[in-house]
């Protein structure tokens, strides 16, 4: 008999606890939730929107959906209090089953925000960029200009990052005034920040194997990186982990031709890669000669350091 009101204290503190814990999650989803709509909300521009949207969004609705899955966990277990009551066997099958639809709540979500959401978010992303600016001065509305016609507007080392694929320049003109807006967006591609003229122009040009590695001992590799804007050359030697050429070869792909051909028709190219792990990567390019220069500079690798 005291044992048995042993354990109903026991369920009587465990189910405040997890009422609790289950308000908790609830009160930091909403937290979570709201602070990044008054975030947005409050972000001045079409521009700071969209940074903030493409850094912030996904990882905040998916944080959000974490703490809603362990507030399931919580609230699982405040459920059939009867039942549990009759035998400490059934607070182990309570809380086994708790885990399980939050285990399955957050997996959803992770499969959601990973594989769908990133089209809908592509889309308000587009939205936020290309919706025509208006000049604060006067009021006027701008023009996008073409990728032909912006290269007038930025400097030598824009032009450099845009070649790098690292950084895109979008040049907004007010055609009254002449005054111009220029916005800069993350590239396609991976390039580092050169240490003398402060551009992302900083490239991989070729490695070389110093050591080859063993089954038992590491190897090492020295990577040549070149500014593609101002010529800097950086050597920088890095350790190749065992039997790891027969692991990069299996795991690194190289598109070696090009599918595309001169035809005038085109209006838009659309590249949609797809990689062994599933994931997907879809890149736009305003003409023929973006694509075919971002082709002969595709490399798995890159795609993998930027991400």
């Amino acid at each position: 008999m005291e044992e048995n009101s042993a354990y109903l204290a026991f369920l009587d503190i465990w189910h405040q606890a997890m009422w609790y814990l289950f308000l908790g999650a609830a009160a930091l989803t909403v937290i979570l939730v709201v602070s990044y709509w008054i975030r947005y909300a409050s972000a001045g521009t079409l521009k700071a929107k969209f940074d903030l949207a493409s850094e912030k969004e996904t990882k905040t609705y998916m944080n959000a959906n974490y703490v809603i899955a362990a507030g399931i966990v919580f609230i699982v277990n405040t459920s059939y209090p009867d039942v549990i009551s009759l035998s400490p066997m059934w607070i182990f099958i309570r809380v086994f089953i708790g885990l399980c639809f939050g285990t399955l709540h957050g997996y959803i979500a992770y499969l959601i925000f990973k594989y769908y959401y990133p089209g809908p978010l592509n889309k308000k992303l587009k939205k936020l960029r290309y919706t025509p600016r208006i000049n604060p001065s006067n009021g006027n509305t701008m023009k996008l200009l073409s990728e032909d016609e912006e290269d007038a507007y930025l400097d030598e080392g824009m032009q450099a990052e845009e070649d790098a694929f690292s950084v895109d320049y979008d040049v907004w003109i007010d055609e009254a005034t002449g005054e111009t807006k220029i916005e800069k967006y993350k590239g396609h591609l991976a390039a580092l920040e050169c240490d003398r003229c402060g551009f992302q122009t900083l490239k991989l040009q070729k490695e070389e194997i110093l050591k080859q590695p063993t089954d038992t001992e590491d190897g090492e590799i020295m990577k040549e990186y070149k500014c593609s804007y101002c010529g800097r050359i950086k050597r920088k030697t890095q350790n190749l982990a065992t039997n790891v050429d027969r692991e990069r070869d299996m795991s690194t792909g190289k598109l070696m031709s090009d599918p595309l051909h001169n035809d005038n028709r085109l209006d838009m190219i659309k590249i949609e890669i797809h990689g062994t792990d599933g994931e997907t990567k879809i890149f736009e390019f305003q003409n023929l000669h973006q694509a075919k220069h971002f082709l002969e500079e595709f490399d798995f690798d890159k795609l993998h350091e930027q991400s």
